[in-house]
């Protein structure tokens, strides 16, 4: 009688089976985006001002209901863009390919 032995691997952790996961089923780029939309609301305090949110290129553009905050948020662009992208840095979520590059580079307010 034979035994069947089964093969001893590397244990994998959970975050890593995840993002191969979304990486083979290709649907890191369109949750990439909602955790980008995420970080903004975070980063910036206007999630309920905002009326349309779209990312494309590391151009992330937002268009807020309120000329005032749209005014606010616009002398503190650099520091935005910061915080949104450190906020993906640590998001576990969010995937990117390779070496961690800052996926929103630009801001433009609407």
């Amino acid at each position: 009688m034979e035994k069947s032995r089964v093969a001893r691997k590397t244990a994998i952790p959970m975050s890593e089976l995840i993002r191969m996961y979304l990486k083979q089923t290709r649907l890191g780029a369109p949750l990439n985006n909602q955790r980008i939309f995420r970080a903004w609301d975070e980063a910036s305090g206007a999630g309920p001002y905002t009326l349309k949110r779209y990312f494309r290129d590391g151009k992330l553009y937002i268009t807020v209901n309120s000329s005032v905050i749209r005014s606010q948020l616009y002398f503190q662009k650099a520091l935005l863009v910061e915080k949104v992208n450190a906020l993906l840095r640590e998001d576990e979520l969010y995937t990117s390919e390779g070496e961690w590059k800052a996926p929103v580079k630009e801001l433009i307010l609407k």
